[in-house]
């Protein structure tokens, strides 16, 4: 059953486009003060609104006189999708806080936590060894580590002793955020006990057992994950009569169906969050769950074709609005490709991703070493830094700050030019590091070689256009003939 009309329980507010600086600035303290870093509170409600900050950074809304309009300002910015905590302190993750259905309309907030299930059927060494490699699991990618986020923990027994006893050794072997998974009231009562202080997502209240799990979600301070596979109007039923319980840190699940059913999964997402986005509708209006882990359910079939189901399932799921994912695999083909498009998805679409310019060292440079030049781009910086210690060459690397362009795009855009080159050798001293004037430069930007020899007053080498060849570039070029 899909839902056709959420309009009942639209909430009228205004959209996040329809928020203008002005409104947030007339709630704020207006005392220039400066301490979010913002050089005036204009400034700090106008990047607020361009979701660049957060409202906590306004440290005066904090005191007792500003409480109200703390209050409203919480209101005003609240986003559509609300934004659920899993976990305690420094290992607590936030899923949800969208403001909008498509990212390039405003950034993607709280990027979806990958969670690996374990479950109460593991002898206990297997068990821990599972767990150290969830944890273990971590990917260095343009300058940023990769990791898994979660465990869900799944009850297979169907024994309140045993789902305890194994949530009990997780919970001493680590400290990624749970996801507890019953349809049993029983057991999840079992499995609470023993996660007391790290509040656990609770999967899942069902149209059976609704009552039981929102009581265990009140009295354990915990999320409850709503389960209505394929019914999303028994879906919003559900979390209106939980809501009503008082319990409202909810998440949703419309059911993950593979194959035949993948299509109606999207349709299903997509609905949920077209209707808290456009339409305000509240009781949709929290976070998704998806469940590639599903596929495992299904025929029986070699486990390469079920891995290669789960990747591209959840590749989708993350494309079309899941907020968190429960998946099996932990093969590096089957996660490094959700890690690295949820990186993608969750970056900010109007701003490159860049690094610190400035001139870095490898190795043990000396005064005659060579000095190569980039862009602050992070994929092509970390691909060069990558290249040249994979050569362990002993170098300079002048990173010039082309607003996190690629050195191709600077050149093109006028960002990477000859005064830039200029600017950055005089603004980082160059000279006084090395004996010579003698400056490497991409072979992507050999136009600008010879302005660009002009400009500075040093020689220009043109090198290779990919910084694989830096290596072999540097044995047939360096030292250069007079």
């Amino acid at each position: 059953m899909n839902v056709t009309d959420p309009a009942p329980e639209k909430k009228q507010r205004k959209g996040i486009k329809e928020i203008s600086p002005i409104d947030v600035y007339k709630l704020l303290p207006k005392t220039n003060c400066g301490e979010c870093g913002e050089a005036n509170c204009m400034a700090f409600a106008t990047r607020l609104v361009n979701g660049e900050l957060v409202l906590s950074g306004c440290l005066p809304l904090h005191s007792v006189e500003y409480h109200d309009a703390f209050g409203e300002l919480s209101r005003l910015m609240a986003p559509p999708v609300r934004t659920v905590t899993l976990g305690t302190g420094d290992h607590s993750i936030s899923i949800g806080g969208k403001y909008v259905l498509q990212r390039h309309d405003f950034t993607y907030h709280n990027p979806a936590p990958i969670a690996i299930d374990v479950n109460d059927h593991m002898p206990e060494a297997e068990l821990l060894e599972r767990v150290r490699q969830i944890e273990a699991f971590s990917y260095n990618y343009i300058g940023r580590t990769l990791v898994l986020n979660a465990i869900a923990i799944r009850s297979v027994s169907g024994d309140p002793v045993i789902f305890g006893a194994a949530v009990k050794k997780v919970a001493a072997a680590s400290h990624l955020p749970f996801i507890l998974c019953s349809l049993d009231p029983a057991v999840m009562e079992a499995g609470l006990r023993e996660a007391a202080d790290r509040r656990p997502l609770i999967y899942a209240a069902t149209d059976k057992n609704w009552k039981l799990m929102a009581d265990l979600a009140l009295a354990h301070n915990a999320p409850l994950a709503v389960f209505a596979p394929g019914d999303l109007g028994l879906l919003r039923t559900l979390a209106r009569t939980l809501m009503a319980c008082g319990v409202h840190d909810l998440v949703l699940d419309p059911g993950t169906f593979t194959e035949d059913g993948l299509s109606d999964t999207i349709a299903n997402f997509t609905t949920i969050r077209a209707a808290a986005t456009k339409n305000f509708d509240e009781l949709f209006g929290f976070p998704i769950l998806g469940v590639p882990l599903t596929v495992w359910t299904g025929e029986e079939l070699s486990e390469d074709v079920l891995k290669w189901r789960e990747a591209t399932t959840a590749s989708m799921l993350l494309s079309r609005y899941a907020d968190l994912l429960i998946m099996h695999s932990l093969d590096g083909w089957v996660l490094l490709p959700q890690l690295i498009w949820r990186f993608s998805l969750y970056t900010d679409p109007r701003k490159p991703v860049s690094v610190e310019a400035g001139v870095k060292t490898f190795g043990r440079p000396d005064d005659t070493s060579p000095v190569l030049i980039t862009t602050n781009y992070a994929l092509t910086y970390f691909t060069v830094e990558s290249d040249i210690k994979a050569a362990n060459l002993d170098c300079y690397l002048i990173v010039v700050d082309t607003g996190g362009l690629s050195v191709e795009s600077a050149v093109a855009g006028r960002y990477f030019t000859a005064d830039s080159v200029q600017n950055s050798l005089k603004t980082y001293d160059v000279a006084s590091l090395v004996s010579h004037k003698i400056l490497i430069i991409p072979g992507l930007a050999a136009r600008l070689s010879g302005e660009t020899e002009e400009s500075t007053g040093w020689r220009i080498l043109v090198g290779p256009k990919d910084s694989s060849g830096i290596s072999q570039f540097l044995r047939d070029h360096w030292p250069p003939a007079e």
